[in-house]
């Protein structure tokens, strides 16, 4: 039910009509098919503000908000969340912010009553992802989806069909294909200077200590019926989602999509096969594997590469990084630059090479960086990275939340309809890759992908 008065009158004629018809000329050159007649344009005076809701208000759904909050002309117009407390937290944060938003637990509801919004942001347990994501390009917003874009490749196959149906754009949420770090290094470095040379081995993980099942305040429990009708099997269930066979893949999907997915953006190329290895040794009441450790294959046009890729949910042991492995040198990279910001030179490559693009300021010398001290709770901390002797670092920072540039992507896709960054034929590959090594971890054999497991049919 609404926390203000009820929603306002559409903006009159054009509003909605103006951003459907820009954003369905951007989505024909992102998908390739003919969605519009008329390719994408600026938007006109007065068009740039997008009316967003945000479905799914728990951890990563504030994370998310709290990025938006940061973007001009973002303006939050509903929320929507089955639990009070999130609810609660939700508006009220957006309320210090000026945003005044009515508030809905179904979201069938919302999208009936609000007939105002341009986008909506799903950040709801992965299960629920398609249900969301699809009302809403079928009621004519544009969706920034959550990784992983589903807990099933085919409910994701629907989704990408979908948006090429309805002409709306979907980005999933892969974000580190908008930052800028990952794509000066990926794209860059990686791909068009080709400074490792060949890239034969990746490596990825992702780490976290052991932590126990999340409670809830006793005066916020969401009732019995209730639960139910949103098809959760009690409260624990609800706060403990991702341990649940039911509503997401477990901590390979959750943690190692972000990552698998990086593997196949700097290999330029699809797995061909996988094995893995894992189960549930340390917490016997959970569902899912609380570890596992997947070996991918790639046949890239420089020869075969493999990846390997590990989740962890009793040590935190080096975090989170990813590593690419070439013959003429490695790059170590993560979201949180002190744990990778660096490549690494093989000694048989003339040094002078690198120095070269280091004045080109494609690369920065290790020697050339400078301390950077910023108060923080009355404590000086050095953010500056330390990388390795004789590493080089990526000359290119992010000074901003690392999910917001993949949403400024979004939201310019639907203004001025740039490419989205990850669209949901990238997710959908993502999604097939990684749901596969839980069929590899049961099956205990090597899985074989075809070309034909990557492809949307129409």
């Amino acid at each position: 039910m609404s926390e203000r008065e009820p929603p306002g009158e559409a903006r009159g004629m054009g509003r909605r009509d103006f951003l459907a018809s820009t954003a369905a000329a951007g989505a024909g050159v992102l998908l390739g098919r003919a969605a519009a007649s008329e390719d994408p344009s600026p938007r006109a005076s007065g068009f740039d503000d997008l009316n967003v809701a945000l479905i799914g208000l728990g951890a990563q759904g504030m994370v998310l908000m709290d990025a938006c909050l940061r973007i001009p002309g973002i303006r939050f117009k509903a929320v929507c969340d089955i639990w009070s407390y999130s609810q609660q937290r939700g508006s009220r944060t957006l309320k210090r912010y000026g945003h005044l938003v009515n508030v809905y637990e179904d979201y069938r509801e919302m999208l009936a009553q609000e007939s105002d919004l341009d986008a909506a942001i799903v950040a709801t347990p992965d299960w629920m992802h398609a249900e969301h994501a699809l009302a809403c390009m079928k009621a004519g917003l544009h969706v920034y989806c959550e990784k992983e874009m589903s807990n099933s490749a085919e409910k994701a196959r629907q989704m990408a069909l979908t948006a090429r149906k309805t002409g709306k754009l979907l980005q999933i949420g892969h974000q580190r294909r908008s930052n800028p770090r990952y794509v000066h290094a990926i794209d860059r470095m990686i791909r068009t200077e080709r400074l490792l040379g060949r890239v034969t081995q990746a490596y990825g993980q992702w780490n976290r200590a052991v932590s126990e099942d999340l409670g809830w305040p006793k005066n916020h429990v969401i009732d019995q019926e209730t639960l139910e009708k949103y098809g959760y099997e009690s409260m624990h269930h609800f706060r403990n989602w991702r341990w649940y066979r039911k509503y997401v893949g477990g901590p390979i999907v959750d943690l190692g999509s972000h990552q698998i997915d990086i593997f196949s953006w700097a290999l330029d190329a699809r797995p061909k096969s996988v094995m893995a290895g894992g189960g549930v040794d340390y917490f016997p009441h959970h569902e899912w594997y609380d570890n596992v450790m997947a070996i991918f294959e790639y046949d890239t046009a420089s020869g075969v590469s493999r990846g390997l890729y590990q989740v962890l949910t009793t040590t935190s042991n080096g975090g989170f990084f990813e590593s690419f492995m070439g013959e003429n040198g490695a790059l170590v990279i993560s979201e949180v630059p002190y744990r990778g910001n660096h490549f690494l030179r093989e000694n048989h490559v003339p040094q002078s090479e690198w120095e070269k693009l280091a004045q080109q300021r494609l690369l920065l010398k290790a020697e050339e960086e400078q301390t950077v001290a910023e108060p923080t709770d009355d404590i000086i901390v050095d953010v500056r990275v330390t990388v390795p002797l004789g590493a080089w670092s990526i000359p290119v920072e992010l000074n901003k939340p690392v999910h917001q540039p993949h949403l400024e992507n979004f939201f310019d896709a639907i203004r001025r309809g740039v490419p989205l960054n990850c669209p949901p034929e990238m997710g959908y590959e993502t999604a097939v890759a990684v749901l596969r090594v839980n069929d590899a971890v049961e099956s205990q054999q090597r899985l074989e992908f075809t070309p034909q497991d990557f492809v949307i049919s129409a």
